[in-house]
Order: C-alpha cells, then structure tokens, then sequence
C-alpha cells in the first residue's frame, strides 16, 4: 500500500490550507456573531459570501469519486483533503463538501435517474440547496436497520409515505428542498434486507411536519440541526423511488461507506487543532511555578495524543485505499475498524484539550466542548461502536472456519 500523496493532492493541499488560514479561521467567529444575532435557523451572510469564495478559487465539490461532476478525486486522494476541512465546523460547507449533501448527493450519482439529477443534484452541486437525510426512527432500535417500520406504499402512479423519523440531519436549514426517505416497500419478505427502500421526497409536500429541533449535549447546531419528523399520508411520484422497491440496503451500503471515511478524516483534522490549542495553552499558563507543559501527566497526554491520531489517520487510509482498489465490500473489516477508532481518538484528546484548558475548556470561549459533543456523537451515527464491533469480531472469526488446526 502507498499512501504518498500525488503532486495533485499536494497542490491541492496547499491550496486548501491557505484558504483555511486567510478566509475560514478569521471567519469563525464572525459565522457564531451573525448566527447569534437573530434568528439561529437562518444562514449568517459571511457562510455564503466564503462559498462564493471557495467556489472561484476551485475548491468545491472535491469528493464524488469516479465523477465528472466533482473533482473526480479517489477516496485516497480525498482524505487529506478531507482532513483539513474537519479543523473547522464551518469549513465543509463552504467546499460544498458537508453531511449529509455529500452522502445524498452520492445516492443521486450513483442511483439516480437523469431527471433526478437535473432536478436535484445540479442545484445540490451548485450549493443553492441543500438536502436531508431520513432513516433514524425514535421507536425502534435504529442501529438494525431492518427494525425501521416506516411505511412506502404504491398507490397507482404514486407511493404514500408514514411514519415517524428522528436525527433527521439537515431538516433545520431553510434551503434544505430534498429529502431521502428510507422506509419498508415489502414489510412480508422472507429476506430482511429487501423489505426496505429509498425514495425522494421534496420538502414541501404535504404532510411533513417538524414535531421538534434536538440537541446534541444541549447544542441546537443551528442552522443546520437534527429533527424529530412526522409523515403523514405524504404522497409522492413513483418515479421518486431510488433503483427500486427493495433495494434500500443495497443503496445505504454504497452511501455509508464513502461517508464513513469522510467522518474520520474530518475527526483526525478537528484532533489535529484540538492538539494544537493543547500545547499553545500548556505552554502559556503556569501552575505551582511551572509551565503546565513541563508537568510529565501534560507531555504524556501530548504523546499518546500524538500517537493517537498518527494511527487513526494511517487505518483511514488503509481504509480508503481498500475501497478504491478492492472496493467497499471488501473493506468492511477496515471501514467498520476506523468509524470505531477514529471517535474515540477524538474523545480522547478533546478530553484532554479541555483538561488543560480548565474552566475554560467546558465554555464556549473556545470551541472544544462543542467538538466534544460532536465527537461523542459520532460514536452512535453511522452505525454506533457495538454494530461496528461485533462485525469486525464476526469478520475475524471467519479467517479460521476452514484453516487447520496450528500445530502442537
């Protein structure tokens, strides 16, 4: 495996780090003023102006792989990429590069009819809208996807939608135009993973209601946000249905994957700052007549945090070096491994970021507690630890059902 970086990433490297440093770092506090200002659930004028920005200097839409649409950029090519993107929770959207559009922009590439895409890929693509993602539901144990009971059901030259979904990631956002929909088509076949299916829904049909905004750890995430929607009756074009009825899963599998390994390197971006606040803090505050960064617990927090992420990083791009040359299927073991590791490096170094910060560090003078919250929560989305263990534990058994037995 050869995880050197072409003149290409490293041009775009360069490219992409010098607009962090001139437009996107000054910026951040002015995107949480204006979002303050008034109300959160619509978009501070300086997220736009960035993307037009981003949009000129040719850093936009660098993921898709296998795409003419976007940069046309392999999952291992993208990485670094996406990695200097995490260090800032503002900067994703400025590359149009943010969840869940990437994700649902994916879905439509790959799966979407040329109508599909006129009408709602191109205008994802461009940044005027953005979209939805709706699989979670609040009554069932979402980690087994084939627990969801929501219903897709064909009526004539259209299907009707109910049910109930939650973390609905992108319902807040006043562009938000384009739902994907995940729900049971055939709830009595015999195979599990066929009952379910994806569909279309635009977000002023009839019949969608927010019930409520949730909040991460308190943090509304504003003016994004994560909602609790109810379904009622919502009737859609049967043209609206992604590759057809049952194949649900078979559309999740090649949408998760790509986005798992975007969440990673987005994590090991927001380590990499949280270590650098780390060690500026520690070597700015004396304690007992010592610098805090000469104190042995400060350097051996500095150290495994280091290590840390150095092997978070090198399992994501093994990871996306496997889906590239073998694909997703193949790479299970290591994509599951990575969406383990990779949040809980994170929560590892923030906790100890905050630690070094003291009062500081669990108030919103510096953005580590909000970091936290989102670190934890990745734990849980995409499928939390316990799915992702016990299918890399499953996977390992598997290598000795047909070995010999080692000799004595």
């Amino acid at each position: 495996m050869d995880f050197a970086y072409s003149n290409k990433v490293k041009e775009l490297q360069k490219r992409l780090a010098a607009f962090m440093d001139e437009y996107i770092y000054p910026n951040e506090d002015t995107y949480v003023a204006q979002l303050n200002q008034g109300n959160r659930w619509q978009i501070p004028p300086i997220l736009e102006e960035l993307k037009a920005k981003a949009r000129q200097a040719g850093l936009w839409n660098l993921f898709l792989p296998e795409s003419k649409r976007g940069a046309g950029l392999t999952n291992l090519e993208y990485a670094p990429l996406c990695e200097i993107m995490g260090r800032s929770s503002i900067a994703p959207e400025v590359f149009n590069c943010s969840a869940p559009d990437t994700g649902n922009m994916e879905v439509l590439e790959r799966y979407g009819t040329e109508e599909h895409k006129k009408q709602w890929l191109e205008p994802l693509l461009e940044g005027k809208i953005r979209s939805c993602f709706a699989m979670t539901e609040p009554a069932v144990a979402s980690s087994d996807a084939t627990n969801i009971e929501s219903s897709i059901v064909r009526d004539g030259d259209a299907y009707v939608i109910n049910g109930r979904k939650w973390w609905s990631s992108g319902m807040g956002d006043p562009r938000c135009k384009i739902l994907i929909f995940m729900g049971k088509t055939s709830p009595n076949n015999p195979d599990r993973y066929r009952q379910q299916s994806m569909i279309l829904v635009p977000r002023d049909t009839p019949g969608i209601k927010i019930v409520r905004m949730l909040t991460v750890f308190g943090y509304d995430d504003a003016p994004h946000g994560h909602a609790e929607v109810l379904f009622e009756d919502v009737r859609v074009p049967a043209s609206n249905l992604l590759l057809g009825e049952g194949r649900g899963f078979e559309i999740a599998q090649g949408r998760l994957g790509p986005g798992r390994i975007h969440h990673c390197m987005r994590l090991c971006g927001l380590a990499e700052r949280a270590l650098e606040k780390m060690c500026r803090r520690a070597k700015s505050r004396v304690a007992f007549g010592k610098p805090v960064a000469e104190r042995t617990v400060t350097l051996e927090r500095l150290a495994e945090a280091r290590i840390m992420i150095e092997q978070a990083r090198l399992l994501t791009l093994k990871a996306a070096y496997m889906m590239d040359t073998v694909g997703n299927k193949a790479a299970r073991a290591e994509i599951a491994m990575i969406k383990v590791a990779a949040p809980d490096m994170l929560c590892r170094v923030l906790d100890w970021a905050i630690q070094a910060h003291g009062a500081a560090g669990v108030s919103e003078d510096v953005p580590l507690a909000q970091a936290y919250a989102y670190a934890r929560s990745v734990r849980i989305v995409d499928g939390p630890d316990e799915v992702h263990l016990n299918q890399i534990g499953r996977l390992e058994l598997r290598k000795y059902e047909t070995r010999e037995p080692a000799a004595p």
